[in-house]
Formats: C-alpha cells, structure tokens, sequence
C-alpha cells in the first residue's frame, strides 16, 4: 500500500495527538473532588448518638467562631530557616521572641510541589493539593469554583480585606469589601511591591469594620529570584517583615475584647532553592514556616523545642475551625490540635469529628472501596467511643473516667484524620501510569516510523509504501492484537484504582491495540526494506559498506539519551552534568579514532593505495583522450595530494592528536569558573571571587580585554562609521557597568560589593545594536 507524503504525514499527526492526550490524560490525574461549592453549605452532621435509647445530643450546629479577627500575612518565599534559623534571630528579634517566650505554636508547614505561588494559594485556602496542571495557568490565574475559606467567609458575612499579589483578586473575584493588588511580575522591584501593601496598614488597623484581613508580601521572593537566598539584601528584607509583623501583632493586641481575642496567622506559600528559585521539591522550597500568635493561647515556657511538622493544607480546615465556618469539602488537611487545645474536651472533640466527617465523606465521594480503607474504619470506631462519651457527658459523670475515655477518644480521631488525609493525597498524586505507558508507546512508534521515512519525506512528490502484504507481517499482527489484549485484560482487572484507558469500551480499547501493533508492523517493515537496499554490491568487497562510524554512534546515543534524560526533574536542574559526560567521552573517542588513523594505518595498506592509484589514473587517462597536455608540475601536485590524503605528516598530525587532549583541558578548567545547578551554585567558585569587592580590579581588567578583543575580531569587516559605533557601544556596556558598580575605571578605587540584582538586560540590547550598525553575524553572537 502506498501513501502521499501529505496523508501520511496527516495521519502520523492524528495518531501522535492520540498518544500525547492518553499520555497527558494519565500524566495530570483527576483531582479529588466533591460537591460543588453552591451545593457545598448543608447542615453540619451532629454529635454521634449515645447508645441506648432516648438519648440524643443537643449539639447540632457548626460551633461558634473562636477568634474575633484574624490577620493572615502571607511573606512570598519564606523559608523556615528564616524564621526559625540563624537569619531569623539576627533580623527578626520580635518574632523570634514571640516564639519563643511568647503566646504562639510554631509549626513548619509542607508543601506539596508544583512550589509556585498561585497553586499554594489554592492550598492554602481550600486545603486540596493542585496539580502540576496548575502550573501552566499560573500566569493567568482563573476564579476559582472550588469550596474554599475566602467563599465560606463571605457567605457567613465575614468583611475580608486584601492587600498585596494580585493573583488572589484574580482568584476569588469580588470577594473582597476593599483591596489593593500588586503585580508579581516586575522581580527587580524589591521596595515598592511591598511598601504599596504597607500603606494601608496604619489606616485599616484603626479601623472596625473588617473581619479577615490577607496580606502578600513580594519582596523576599524578588529578592531571591534576582540575588539567592545568601543575598545580602535578604537580611534587611526579613527586618523589615519583623517590624510589620511587631505592628500588627500591637495594634491586635490593643483592640482585643474580653469576649474573643485575635489571631495573627504568618505563613509562606512556598520557600526558595539555594539558587533563589523554586517550583520542584528540595526541602528549601517545600518547608515554610506557620506561626499562629494569639492571646488565647498559653505563654510558652520550658526549654526551646523544635517546630513540629504539618501539611500546608491543614491551614484551611484550622481557620474554618476558628472563624466558625464549615470546612471546605474538597480539604484533604487535619486540624492542628493545639490551636484549639484551650478549649473543653467536648469542643475539642466536635471539632475533631466535623473534620473527620467531611474527611470521611469525600473519601466516600472519590473511593468505589471506601468502606475497606483504615482510615475509614479508624473514624467509624473513634465516632462510636464518641458516642459513649456523651452519654457519660450527659448523664453529668464528671470523674476521671470522662477525662481518660476523652483523651482516648481525641487521640483515634487524630489517628483517623491522619489516616484519611494520606489517603485522600495519595490519591491525588497518583498518577495513571497505564494510560500514560499507552500514550508513550504510541508517540514512540510514530516517531521512530517518521523518521525512518524522512528520506522518502523530503521530495513533494515522494510516496510512502507500507508493506503490509507478507505472511510474516500478517502473522505478527494479529499475535501483537492478542498478546496485547491479554496485556490490557490483565491490567485491567487487576488494578486497585481507577484506569482511564480501562473505563474505555472494550470495543475502543482493542482499535488502540490493534493501531499499536499496525505501526509496529509498519515499523519492522520499514527497517526490513532499509537492511535490504543497504546491502553492498558483489562486484567490490573491498570497500566497506558502513557509513556509520563510532563517532556518528556516540553521538547519535548520546542525543538520544541526553533527550530521555530531560524526562526527569533532577537531571534537568542537572543537565550540565550530562553534558560534561558526553563531551569529556567523546574526545576521547575523538582521540582513539585519530590514533588509528595515525598509526595503526600502515602506508601500504593495500586497499587505501589501490584506490587512490585507481583515482589517479583515471584522471590521467581521460586527459590523453581529450589531447590535454598535463605539465610536469602538475603530475607534482598530484602526487603530492596522493601522499597527502593517505597520512597526516609532520606537525598537522600531531596537533591533531593534541586537540582532544586541549579541549578536555579546557572544559576542566571552565567547569571550575562558575559552579551552575541547583546543587552546586552556592559553592564558591572564580565567578565569586572575581565579583567580590576585593577583586573588582581583576574583573575590570577581564571586562576591558575582553571588550577590546570583540572590538579587533569584528572591526576588519566593518566600515569607519560602523566601527566608530561599535567602539561607542562597547564603551557604553564597560560605562554603564562601572556605574552600577560592578567594574572601575582606573582613577576609580574598590568602594562597594558587586550588586548583583541589577538587571542584565543591556547586554542583549548592546549585541543586537553590534548586529545592526557593525553587521556583527549571527554565529558570533
């Protein structure tokens, strides 16, 4: 059968977009989810039922909110080592005090990845965890529907107030009594963006008619962007925070009636890597501090003890416990117990129940076997020991009997809590790896068949044929269509949790395989035809047929492996390791293959001077045909060109021999001049001692040069007026740089650090004004 190069190529796209949606399909999994949020405010479930009859609990409403006001202030990028570290005493005294002396629990909060701001505000205030689908409409951040804290409050009548990234007025819109949003986008802005958010803060602290007030601080994580977490200007940023925070902390402090105190929530959406970026899973950008401060709790006392760890979705379900509200529905999070542990032991335990509740009913929701998960069948038995310890409440036992039987109670719901929420997680994070082995397999083989007709592609005209008429080929067709339906059947059956490919129709699932196994017989085909057009002809058995050598294999693996690589996040933020691997191996394969050209190829190897004679001859012969007269000096020439082709002599053969060894000499040398990735960019390296202050004269010096080196390669192709241009640009670039400190004149001396925050945009321009005026090429830049 042949195809048109035009339908073959339509028809290779068509079933490549198939592959890439199954792919893509198992790749972004369905979130967990439950109600939607207009269906999302019913009647809280009451207290279990005492045993024994006539007995029934009076306790059938949500309990009442346990914070009057409530100050979220959400600082971008902030690490727990900047509070709880060596940063934090040394430039945030007043917090540090109120954690450690002070009336406040202190915990470090997890974050799941994708670590990018617009996801961890959708964690934070639902209490789901986002995908990494939520990393492509982080740039344009749609409302969001989901049951969330912002909605709950506003439903309840709760006044919110906002200032800060805008990305929360673009994901709960009209939302907010009055807000204030600032771009995220400019990262060179390290003062503004937070001072248009300080403004208000005198001003709204005075005033009463607020019940939720959101803060986002940019400024640390623009710093970090620009300058890394070991930034100098990091220290001055957090002194700046700690002032807000001892602000706040006063004036809610003032304002506190004897009837419900205040809450000041500090929190961080996500951290920042070594190298001041984030969005993967180090634990610098995971690991986030969470401090709840109030009067209502207990002044700490004792020695220091380390932060305890939770999930950064549990946030949303302990501030719906102290604002009263319902908890979201689709919140995977736990209470943190000791926010409520001031409380009686029945509110402590109805507030462990409603979460477990809500816990227990999207599991039921979202698991066809939710009756046989443990955290299930932990919350059923902690629900009925519930339940006999409101009978002995109601019937007025108030012995120690209650108290232990409490505790008991508490701590298997808390156990049922954890349970349940790591289900729900682990849910969320599964990913459908059948689908997704599916999709691969048919990107893989519509790949590899389009580049084995990539000659055949190239002519408009060209025809592709596919072989499909043999017996062979026929047979292992239909084996293929059975062996992978029994795949499929086995898979299917056996899998725990729900496959996407499997809740096809059978009817479609078999297309797919019997497609799969068509392009795979088109593919052995393909190759069959290649191995038979490639076979080399009787008449000359000297000459090789291969036109592939070791290099042309190395690199062709290495490429290909270098692109399966980059399916992993470590050896993205690795990647130049691969490189050094490949370069490093293939000089020496360079090295290798020159060694035997140079001295394993004897001079009368047969083969190699027959061939070159033959050359000669025939040239000779032709030019006594046409009555050429070929002069003596020509017959010179071409014997030397003869000796010429068969060996390198003299000096050309061994600086030959020599390059390998230069260039993997070289590369040692530039891998120490500046240490790149994500694991290795804070250690010291000549790019840090040539931008430190103590060898600004050095780096001046480089610059120059290496100025004046661009001017004297590029100037002799150039005419007067462009040099003249060129050479004022280049002065331009070495001005501008000593303005900003970063070099010196020589009547100049040393005076500051390099700031390395200043923006790096001139060079592109001063390039592209040497590409315009000096017709600088393309190559060279």
């Amino acid at each position: 059968m042949r195809l048109r190069s035009g339908v073959f190529a339509s028809s290779c796209l068509l079933v490549e977009a198939l592959g890439v949606a199954l792919f893509l399909r198992g790749f972004f999994p369905v979130p967990v989810r439950s109600l939607p949020r207009r269906e999302a405010r019913g009647d809280p479930p009451a207290e279990p039922a005492p045993p024994g009859p006539g007995m029934v609990s009076n306790w059938t409403k949500i309990p009442p909110p346990l914070f009057k006001k409530v100050v979220i202030v959400l600082i971008d990028a902030l690490r727990d080592d900047f509070v709880f570290g060596s940063k934090g005493k040394q430039f945030m005294p007043y917090t540090t005090q109120v954690v450690e002396k002070g009336t406040s629990y202190s915990f470090i909060a997890e974050a799941k990845p994708p670590t990018v701001t617009m996801p961890r505000i959708k964690a934070l205030m639902t209490g789901s965890i986002p995908g990494f689908i939520d990393v492509i409409v982080n740039l344009n951040s749609p409302a969001l529907l989901d049951d969330n804290l912002i909605w709950q409050a506003k439903t309840a009548g709760k006044r919110i107030i906002f200032y800060g990234d805008d990305t929360w007025v673009k994901l709960f819109p009209k939302h907010f009594v009055e807000y204030d949003g600032t771009t995220s986008f400019f990262v060179s802005d390290f003062t503004e963006v937070d001072d248009n958010v300080t403004r208000h803060l005198d001003r709204v602290l005075k005033r009463e008619d607020w019940d939720l007030l959101i803060l986002h601080y940019l400024g640390l994580d623009h710093i970090g962007h620009m300058t890394g977490p070991n930034s100098p200007l990091v220290g001055p940023k957090l002194h700046e925070m700690d002032n807000i925070l001892k602000k706040i902390h006063i004036s809610l402090l003032s304002k506190e009636e004897a009837s419900l105190p205040n809450l000041l929530v500090v929190c961080g959406d996500h951290g920042m890597s070594e190298t001041g970026s984030h969005g993967g899973s180090s634990d610098g950008e995971v690991h986030t501090p969470l401090l709840f401060i109030s009067s209502a709790f207990e002044k700490r006392s004792g020695p220091l003890t380390q932060p305890g760890f939770v999930q950064q979705t549990d946030l949303a379900s302990t501030l719906a416990v102290g604002l009263g509200l319902p908890i979201s529905r689709n919140s995977v999070g736990n209470l943190i117990l000791p926010v409520v542990g001031g409380k009686t032991m029945r509110e402590q335990l109805r507030f462990v129940h409603l979460n477990g509740f809500q816990l227990s009913r999207l599991l039921q929701e979202n698991t066809p076997a939710y009756e046989k998960d443990p955290g299930y069948e932990h919350f059923k038995i902690a629900e009925k020991y519930h339940g006999n310890w409101i009978k002995l409440y109601l019937e007025g036992n108030n012995s120690e009997i209650l108290l232990n039987l409490g505790k008991k109670v508490l701590k298997q719901y808390l156990e049922a809590l954890k349970t349940l929420s790591s289900s729900l997680s682990k849910q969320v994070a599964q990913y459908d790896v059948y689908s997704m082995m599916v999709g691969t397999v048919i990107i893989m083989e519509v790949l590899l068949l389009l580049l084995l007709s990539l000659p055949k592609a190239l002519s408009s005209q060209a025809e592709f044929e596919v072989s499909l008429s043999p017996p062979v080929f026929s047979l292992l067709f239909y084996l293929m269509c059975l062996m992978l339906c029994a795949v499929h059947v086995i898979v299917c059956t056996s899998a725990e949790s729900l496959c996407y490919f499997c809740s096809m129709s059978w009817l479609t699932a078999v297309g797919v395989m019997m497609l799969i196994s068509a392009l795979m017989c088109s593919i052995l085909s393909a190759i069959a035809k290649i191995f038979e057009n490639s076979r080399p002809p009787l008449k000359n058995p000297v000459v090789s047929s291969s036109s592939w050598s070791e290099v042309d294999v190395l690199i062709l693996a290495g490429t290909i492996g270098h692109v399966l690589s980059l399916g992993a996040s470590s050896f993205i933020e690795e990647e130049h390791q691969t490189w050094y691997f490949l370069i490093n191996t293939l000089c020496l394969v360079l090295c290798q293959e020159l060694c035997r050209n140079n001295f394993l190829l004897k001079e009368c190897d047969p083969q190699h001077s027959t061939t070159v004679k033959q050359n000669f001859d025939t040239i000779g012969k032709a030019s006594e045909c046409k009555n050429i007269d070929i002069p003596a000096a020509c017959n010179s020439k071409l014997g030397q060109a003869t000796s010429s082709t068969e060996f390198i002599k003299g000096s050309d053969k061994w600086m030959s021999l020599a390059s390998p060894w230069i260039i993997l000499i070289c590369c040692r040398l530039l891998r120490s001049l500046n240490q790149t990735g994500v694991q290795w960019a804070h250690r010291p390296d000549f790019g840090h001692w040539l931008t430190s202050s103590e060898h600004k004269s050095e780096l001046s010096f480089l610059a120059a040069v290496s100025l004046l080196m661009i001017f004297f390669l590029v100037q002799r192709r150039c005419s007067l007026v462009s040099k003249i241009a060129m050479a004022l640009g280049l002065l331009g670039v070495y001005s501008y740089r000593a303005a900003i400190g970063n070099v010196i004149f020589p009547w100049q001396h040393a005076s500051k650090d390099i700031s390395k925050e200043t923006p790096n945009a001139s060079s592109p321009l001063v390039l592209y004004g040497l590409a315009t005026f000096g017709r600088v090429p393309a190559k060279l830049i």
